[in-house]
């Protein structure tokens, strides 16, 4: 796992951690159900990045004969399960506690503290938010945010930078329905911010899902990565074409390489096989990630 993810990873566990000590006292304190809501909210984070920081470490074993690529994948794995558990636990629980309040509404207590609480909880959500854009513009470049979550082969940056803005979004909705409770006087507006929350977390958990389920499965390598691979066989002086080519990610980090290179059928094989050598070396170069490389020689026909 590069450093940077870990950063991100443990600064989002702290302020979680500390947030969720903090919403729960306020639950107790107000009966808040968005209160209650946001806390098992932040319990959940927690135990995501506890997930992640898991699946980094797994994902350091060395290959072996059973898994001859390496673990590389427990990190999409794990990154999958923190999908499921910001739905089970988090979405599942909050949309639970919001129609249970609309069917029995009862009225807050020292909502002040409430709001203080949450106002607190913004700011240490806000200190996570920014770590993980700072550590992920390390490796988005020009790409837009959506883009970026997307498309990244690092699956612990787009989780926790989902998961702070949806954090963030949630506290302004627990703000809201709590905010609301004490204006109207109808205890039910409180139950809604349960509800908007546990919609919102839903909704997050699916993307997530789906972009893990990409990766889990098997992704190739981006269109500029494929590009830079081809030219480097391409640029070997005894590569006539690149016949066909397949990539494939083992991990963040791990690139498969598999390819069929037209070569001269009259170049003796021990030069065909010096040129491998070489296109290897050169897609090493050009791509570091790529560590399993596989190329099948072949002739190139006429027509």
């Amino acid at each position: 796992m590069q450093e940077g993810s870990r950063r991100a990873i443990i600064a989002a566990f702290f302020a979680n951690l500390g947030i969720a000590v903090a919403k729960f006292v306020g639950f107790l304190l107000t009966g808040a159900s968005s209160m209650l809501a946001e806390a098992v909210h932040s319990m959940a984070d927690t135990s995501n990045q506890g997930l992640l920081l898991l699946g980094g470490n797994k994902a350091r074993q060395r290959a072996d004969a059973e898994h001859p690529f390496g673990y590389g994948r427990e990190r999409y794995f794990w990154s999958f399960v923190v999908a499921l558990v910001i739905f089970t636990l988090g979405s599942m629980f909050a949309l639970f506690e919001g129609e249970e309040k609309l069917r029995h509404p009862h009225h807050l207590e020292s909502a002040p503290v409430a709001v203080g609480i949450l106002l607190v909880a913004i700011a240490l959500e806000s200190y996570s938010l920014r770590t993980a854009v700072k550590e992920s513009r390390h490796t988005k470049g020009d790409e837009s945010w959506w883009r970026f979550i997307r498309r990244s082969k690092i699956p612990e940056l787009p989780v926790v930078l989902l998961e702070d803005v949806g954090a963030e979004i949630g506290l302004v909705f627990a703000l809201a329905g709590i905010g609301l409770s004490e204006l109207t006087g109808n205890p039910r507006w409180d139950a809604v911010g349960a509800l908007a929350i546990g919609v919102l977390l839903g909704a997050i958990a699916i993307i997530l899902m789906v972009e893990m389920k990409g990766l889990l499965i098997g992704e190739s390598a981006t269109p500029e990565v494929v590009g830079r691979i081809r030219a480097a066989m391409q640029g070997d002086r005894d590569v006539r074409e690149v016949i066909h080519m397949r990539t494939q990610h083992l991990g963040p980090d791990e690139l498969l390489v598999a390819a069929k290179v037209g070569v001269d059928p009259d170049v003796p094989f021990r030069q065909v096989a010096d040129a491998i050598d070489r296109v290897e070396a050169s897609v090493r170069s050009a791509v570091p990630e790529a560590r399993l490389i596989y190329i099948e020689p072949d002739v190139v026909r006429p027509g």
